[in-house]
């Protein structure tokens, strides 16, 4: 397809002024298009020949502080490509910043339509949809700015909200310095630089690395995983393991947990809590015997502290005596304003997430269907799961047949072939090259929920 490629810098006035161009839907050719945004973020617009008259806005993932930050407008080439020629319009942007940038992700993903709506028309129908962190604002533009969509589709979406998402990442680091590190000093929030973040993640790393080379140290990391819910399979790299095989899948969560250590935990959370302008994290009453019962990997925990001679009950009674983390209320205001949910959906919204999530755990759906379900948007709501190990490991295929469910209960009004058997039909047909791979499938609770329609939530001092 020839592509007209376009750079140029809009402006505000610029687009009240600008005439719009006939819509690519009686164009002869395909356009791609690429501008800046007046905050400075980029955007990416492809619309094909024959487009059919629905646009995607695609929301990207979390993007590190420092590294590169191009406009993306969709998760995958093949998709995109896939995409395509089904006659959709696909738009993005970068965001204006990196990090924790929910302030200036949703306005520029609507000026990013906005600029599309100027140059090419109105829309029929516009789908916002988003991987991992643009799961989240993805969900943030369906609940604040459903009058611009016509449904949602969040992929492997951060749909706990912020103020959980942080709180279930205090935990696992909160029993590994307890238990393998308890006189290292290191801090766990209120990390007061990026420097300062670095060395406490190499520190905690360095720690992980000599326990893993004891069988105590082994257990201890599994009740660490536990408590995140990390999976004994989430690298599709990986073998999966027996469901007897412990040894296995504590390597597996080994892995998994050094990954939250060296970003999430310590330089992400640093960077977030330079915005929320304090910690916005808590553990203070946090019943840690509770959360590892809830915890599917309670057998698992059992079974390694057994073989290690190590007791249980006491590393749950140090969890206990443990000083516990606050939080600042101003910064847990601030995180809950812009990164928590209330679970009001006025229209449709599909997610879908894999089975063997280390990074975004599948339980998060647990969180946002509470959050609907007390706000009376479960009829609203589908979820759906996908039976393969890592974040966001999706085929296209599936990512595509999610897309024309939701787009079904768009048009008729009713969840028609959401089951599983109709996705993986939907998926083989959108891309027969691709594994299809939905699955029966209720996660557990999510171990720190926080939302708006619950205000017992709150933090405690």
């Amino acid at each position: 397809m020839h592509r007209i490629r376009t750079r140029t810098l809009v402006t505000a006035a610029a687009l009240l002024l600008a005439a719009p161009l006939a819509p690519a839907a009686h164009a002869a050719e395909g356009v791609h298009v690429e501008g800046r945004l007046p905050s400075g973020a980029t955007y990416l617009m492809d619309v094909p020949a024959g487009w059919n008259g629905t646009v995607l806005l695609y929301s990207h993932g979390y993007t590190p502080p420092g590294v590169p930050n191009p406009a993306r407008n969709a998760p995958d080439d093949t998709t995109k490509s896939l995409l395509l020629k089904e006659g959709y319009a696909l738009i993005g942007s970068s965001y204006a910043t990196t990090g924790w940038a929910v302030t200036e992700a949703v306005p520029d993903q609507l000026a990013t339509l906005d600029t599309f709506t100027a140059r090419f028309g109105s829309a029929g129908r516009t789908i916002a949809w988003g991987t991992s962190y643009g799961g989240l604002v993805t969900t943030a533009l369906a609940e604040r700015h459903a009058s611009r969509l016509a449904g949602s589709l969040s992929m492997c979406g951060l749909v706990q909200g912020g103020v959980a998402n942080w709180n279930s990442t205090l935990d696992p680091v909160f029993a590994l310095k307890t238990l393998l590190a308890p006189g290292s000093g290191i801090r766990l929030t209120g990390l007061p630089s990026p420097a300062a973040a670095t060395q406490a993640s190499d520190a905690m790393t360095a720690v992980l690395a000599e326990a893993q080379e004891t069988a105590g140290g082994r257990a201890r990391i599994a009740l660490a995983a536990a408590l995140h819910n990390i999976p004994g399979w989430n690298d599709p790299s990986q073998p999966r393991p027996a469901s007897t095989d412990r040894d296995a899948q504590q390597s597996n969560q080994y892995q998994a947990v050094v990954g939250l250590v060296k970003f999430p935990a310590f330089v992400w959370r640093q960077e977030a809590e330079s915005r929320a302008g304090g910690t916005m994290s808590w553990n203070t009453g946090v019943d840690y015997h509770a959360m590892l019962r809830n915890s599917p990997y309670l057998k698992e925990v059992k079974e390694l502290y057994a073989k290690a001679g190590l007791s249980l009950k006491s590393d749950l009674r140090a969890l206990d005596r443990a000083p516990r983390s606050r939080a600042d209320t101003n910064a847990v205001d601030w995180m809950s304003r812009t990164s928590s949910f209330t679970g009001r959906l006025t229209k449709p919204q599909l997610n879908i997430h894999t089975t063997g999530d280390a990074l975004i755990p599948v339980q998060s759906e647990s969180a946002y269907r509470r959050a609907a379900t007390t706000a009376g948007s479960a009829p609203l709501l589908r979820q759906r799961f996908v039976d393969n190990a890592g974040h966001c490991t999706f085929s296209p295929g599936e990512q595509i047949a999610a897309l024309h469910t939701l787009e079904d209960r768009i048009r008729s009004g009713r969840w028609l072939g959401s089951d599983p058997a109709a996705l993986n039909s939907r998926a083989t047909a959108a891309d027969p090259a691709s594994p299809a791979r939905y699955l029966p499938y209720s996660p557990t609770a999510y171990p720190r929920s926080y939302d708006r329609a619950h205000p017992g939530d709150g933090h405690r001092t």
